[in-house]
């Protein structure tokens, strides 16, 4: 049955959003129809007879939506808008270990976000915190402070398409700086852009599994050595309480890489699906896998693998076309691209597709299928790119004799290795399995990507046209939906099949389980989240991590919630306790004492001179009031509100101390500066750290320990009630981790887009 002919109302207006094309208020593309034809001719403009492949694109591939290319490409392919990059994925060049190096990277993934590229950077080439810089006789401040740039830079730029950019920070395992990149993100708000993950190498993981010692070094240097498995703890704990940083096999993915031989990789995209050199950037696109299900339901159930492999092979030349037609906002970017072609076949639709199978995902048999899916698909795109390789040429740093010894490449099948020894590889990478939740709900609302169904139904809120009016629309699950249609079902009927499994029913064993048996098929890596339930202890939690190392995985993300996560995100469904109240305000005295702080900051042409005067109450002196000075009359009426305010939570609580989390959570637009050899996001910020040092200096609050992280115990914690986080945009408890990114099951918020 044509999937338009059910197509539900959400899927259109995500079509209408998103990937209509629209050349100002005229609607060019009438119908979902219309765009797939837009994007097949403008995909066939590279070829000898586009007319031809521009009807195969259309009629082989996008119909019916067998094959969903990135969002970027159904937006913009053949629109006046070819000027935006029609990648998903960067990496952006290694960063130097100079502030001349640091910005120009900062310059340049500005100019990538702007384009509307997902960006990643390896840290671990800046020199750690307190180290000694020669020439200025000074100290360095760490990568942690230049990190906190790039993430006010990406919160500043709002990427083509109306997206914001998104980031993934990595550091290396033997960084001295380590420790506290793991904890990185869990004070004032602090690098809400980014995504991290902790680069681990073959050394450390055999040191943590001999509870042997890990030297952190920089050049060479050994700056403390503690034991591997300390550290290791401090991940896992992080990851268990935090739900980050994230846990990235460098060694194995630069051991398993097909260009081992040319290109080192250190980082890879925001969600983990792509681990790319420098300027390293990757198209994507993914099989619909529902598509391929023959007699869906029925007892001759089965995977068509001849319609697949067609598919697979249209694929990959309509991709290599895409690589050619996008625009790169860097000029690094388009000679990385080029020279290698790299592109990313991927699969949507698996947990859908495993149901119309009658399989349990994580299950012998589902497990065994998905292999044979992935393995059926890696060697159609390899087989066809080498036989574009002979049609249009190799990719330019192809090297038959060290390609061919590529771990991947060598477990290729034998007749797809002796075509790439006869003709060369037009593509040296071909297979990733990225995150595709738009476009999946664009075709039908099918599971995403390699995930297990999250829920068979939930209601949606989705916005009405520009303003703040909303509509609610449930959604189905699209196996879900045609069990019930074909089995006229109720809609909420639970005497379901075995099959039909959400995401809170499999083990994370089995999660594991499927991503490793998809990883030996896919030459890039695979975005994926196992979700945990908040119960699960910490010693079987930490287990799930060494299982990925030991199973061959590249990274492994996880997803536990919980009342630490993401703060405002988190809602306690218990009545707050009140605050008792306090009708005996001292009385101000005639006379008060105080100490008066001069802060100068690169904001402003004047200096800032801030008072703070403090009273004696019960033998205990706490600050009472604050009054700030400036020749600035630009800040007048900004003083004044701040003061007053201020004032008033001074004259009212004992421990003020919470105000230093809010003010320096405050990020300045325009961009912050360095103070005091840290990184100051605004005038507000600077202001915070004012207080906290009177706070420190009157006993209020602990003096942080020079160099060391700081206290668990000082962390803002607000409780998690029962179900799912609360959607900072809806105000609903959707929020759940899937494919390395934070999204919404009510809305359309998404971390990562």
């Amino acid at each position: 049955m044509d999937i338009l002919e059910t197509w539900p109302d959400i899927s259109r207006h995500i079509w209408d959003m998103k990937y209509r094309y629209r050349r100002g208020d005229e609607a060019v593309d009438g119908s979902i129809e219309d765009t797939w034809r837009r994007v097949a001719r403008a995909a066939a403009r590279a070829e000898a007879d586009p007319e031809l492949w521009s009807e195969r694109f259309y009629t082989d591939l996008l119909a019916d939506f067998r094959f969903l290319p990135g969002g970027r490409i159904l937006a913009n392919a053949g629109t006046e808008r070819d000027s935006t990059t029609m990648f998903n994925c960067y990496v952006m060049g290694a960063i130097d270990d100079s502030i001349e190096g640091i910005f120009e990277v900062v310059r340049e993934s500005a100019l990538t976000q702007k384009q509307g590229g997902g960006v990643g950077y390896d840290f671990s080439a800046i020199r750690p915190h307190g180290s000694h810089i020669q020439g200025v006789d000074s100290t360095a401040s760490g990568p942690l402070s230049f990190m906190q740039v790039f993430d006010a830079t990406c919160r500043t730029i709002m990427s083509a398409g109306q997206r914001r950019g998104a980031q993934m920070g990595i550091m290396r395992c033997d960084h001295p700086d380590i420790e506290d990149f793991i904890e990185a993100k869990r004070k004032n708000g602090a690098l809400q852009m980014f995504n991290l993950s902790v680069a681990v190498t073959d050394g450390f993981m055999q040191a943590v599994k001999h509870d042997g010692p890990w030297d952190l070094v920089f050049e060479g240097q050994v700056y403390r050595t503690i034991q591997a498995r300390d550290l290791w703890d401090k991940i896992m704990r992080s990851t268990y309480d935090y739900a980050e940083p994230g846990v990235f096999m460098v060694d194995r993915v630069n051991r398993m890489n097909n260009l081992a031989y040319c290109e080192q990789i250190r980082a890879c995209n925001p969600c983990g699906e792509q681990p790319l050199p420098p300027y390293g950037a990757c198209l994507l696109g993914s099989i619909n896998l529902t598509r391929f299900v023959t007699d869906p339901f029925g007892p001759e159930a089965a995977v068509d693998f001849a319609a697949l492999e067609r598919t697979v092979r249209v694929a990959v030349r309509f991709l290599d076309n895409i690589i050619d037609l996008s625009i790169y906002p860097l000029e690094k970017q388009h000679a990385e691209a080029v020279a290698k072609r790299r592109m990313g076949i991927g699969v949507t639709g698996l947990a859908d597709a495993l149901i119309f199978l009658g399989l349990r995902y994580g299950s012998e048999p589902a497990v065994a299928l998905a292999e044979r899916v992935m393995a059926q698909i890696a060697a159609a795109a390899y087989g066809t790119s080498a036989e574009l390789a002979a049609e249009k040429g190799k990719f330019p740093l192809f090297d038959g004799a060290k390609y061919l010894k590529a771990p991947f490449i060598k477990a290729l099948p034998k007749a797809v290795r002796e075509r790439i020894r006869r003709c060369g590889m037009r593509n040296s990478h071909l297979t990733s399995i990225a995150p595709t939740g738009t476009i999946s709900l664009l075709a039908g609302n099918i599971s995403s990507g390699v995930e297990p169904i999250f829920a068979l139904y939930y209601t949606r809120r989705i916005r009405q046209g520009h303003g703040d009016e909303t509509s609610e629309h449930e959604v189905l699950d699209y196996a879900y939906a045609e069990y019930c249609r074909r089995f006229s079902r109720p809609a909420k009927d639970a005497d379901l099949p075995p099959a039909f499994v959400t995401t809170d029913t499999i083990t994370p064993h089995e999660h594991l389980l499927m991503q490793a048996a998809l990883q030996r098929h896919v030459d890039s890596a695979i975005s994926k989240t196992i979700n945990v339930p908040t119960e699960m202890p910490f010693e079987s939690f930490r287990d799930i991590y060494m299982q990925a190392y030991d199973l061959g995985l590249k990274g492994c993300t996880t997803f536990r919630p919980s009342e630490h996560i993401a703060g405002i995100l988190v809602r306690k469904e218990e009545k707050p306790v009140p605050k008792p109240e306090r009708p005996d305000l001292p009385a101000r005295p005639d006379m008060l004492t105080g100490t008066t702080y001069k802060i100068k900051t690169p904001l402003s042409p004047d200096a800032f001179y801030v008072t703070i005067n403090d009273i004696t109450e019960n033998g205990a002196v706490r600050p009472y009031e604050v009054f700030i000075n400036t020749k600035n009359l630009q800040h007048f009426s900004w003083i004044v509100a701040m003061t007053r305010l201020i004032s008033a939570v001074f004259r009212r609580e004992s421990d003020p101390s919470f105000l230093v989390e809010e003010l320096k959570s405050i990020y300045d637009p325009a961009g912050g500066y360095f103070s005091h050899g840290e990184y100051v996001p605004s005038l507000p910020a600077e202001l915070g750290r004012v207080i906290a040092a009177h706070l420190q200096h009157l006993g209020i609050m602990p003096v942080p320990v020079p160099g060391g992280a700081a206290a668990e115990d000082g962390d803002a914690k607000l409780g998690a009630g029962p179900g799912l986080p609360i959607c900072p945009k809806c105000n609903q408890p959707g929020l759940t981790m899937q494919e390395n990114c934070v999204k919404c099951r009510h809305c359309d918020y998404s971390k990562c887009s």
